[in-house]
């Protein structure tokens, strides 16, 4: 019977050796290098770019002062007392702010930003803002995995959140919120604003209750999304007493010269036209007044 050979195989040539060495050398030059760690020390804000997996720094924030945002004084303490819990470690909720459009979501979010960042004494400005555009959630888990371990606490941050019947991206923003096997990183916490409290269009909803097999398992689906947003937040429409403080409050902050009753009338005149009252309408009139006084303004709401 043969016996197998026990004699060893022989080293490549060292020929051989070189050429693997050289493609080796070779394929590395033709990687992607990889992306460079973030410099969270550039600035309190940020926008995530999934293209080129970076965080891109923004130098100054498009925001007003929390004093300016009249009319959702109870929402404001809620969010401001969140943001503080979690930028000094403690537990805190993600946060959905929805409702009517125009009433400072927004603004409320970057505003508390810098209120609570500058409170925070020696550890002032490590609360970092980080802006993801809707159209990029999808890559949220891999923004988490960059943010995972830094020495800093984010909030990230989503503007006029919502989704479409055909999108399924929601499922990203799901398992980061809750439920995936990492879960979201402690140090980050996320807030969202929407028209919409449930982030999805009733008629979706409707539709999805009339064509399903199972109606209430088809809605729990689309529901239990924002039901993982701890605090929800709700904005409602303005009266006109607080349409006016807006207007005032304003005024006031920029040094416009003009009578109060003619402010009132222009103001309610405006309101009228555009046919309803909020905050953004506020301060569209305000600069339409601005401009027609010749006054500059020294910053602008979101």
């Amino acid at each position: 019977m043969h016996q197998p050979s026990t004699t060893p195989l022989a080293a490549p040539p060292a020929s051989l050796d070189t050429l693997l060495e050289r493609i080796a050398a070779a394929l590395e030059r033709l990687a992607p290098p990889p992306p460079a760690a973030p410099d969270f020390a550039a600035a309190e804000a940020f926008v995530w770019h999934p293209e080129g997996h970076r965080l891109a720094p923004v130098p100054h924030v498009n925001r007003v002062d929390m004093s300016l945002l009249c009319g959702i004084d109870s929402v404001r303490d809620l969010l401001r007392a969140n943001t503080e819990r979690f930028a000094r470690g403690l537990p805190a909720n993600n946060a959905l702010l929805w409702g009517a459009r125009g009433m400072g979501k927004s603004s409320l979010v970057k505003a508390v930003h810098a209120g609570v960042n500058a409170g925070l004494g020696d550890k002032a400005g490590s609360l970092k803002l980080i802006e993801i555009h809707r159209e990029d959630i999808e890559s949220l888990p891999e923004l988490m995995g960059m943010l995972r371990g830094a020495p800093c606490r984010f909030i990230v941050f989503c503007d006029d959140l919502s989704f479409d019947a055909a999108d399924t991206s929601y499922k990203s923003l799901k398992a980061v919120l809750e439920g995936g096997i990492e879960g979201r990183p402690e140090n980050v916490i996320l807030y969202a604003t929407s028209n919409r409290r449930h982030l999805l269009p009733r008629d979706m909803m409707e539709n999805e209750r009339s064509t399903a097999i199972n109606p209430g398992e088809a809605i729990e689906e689309k529901v239990s999304l924002s039901d993982r947003f701890g605090l929800w937040l709700g904005f409602h429409r303005c009266s006109q007493d607080e349409y006016l403080a807006m207007v005032q409050g304003y005024v006031a902050h920029h040094g416009i010269p003009i009578a109060p009753d003619a402010l009132r009338r222009e103001a309610l005149e405006w309101a009228t036209t555009r046919g309803s009252r909020s905050g953004r309408v506020a301060w569209q009139f305000v600069q339409d007044l601005a401009g027609r006084l010749g006054v500059r303004l020294t910053d602008t709401p979101a």
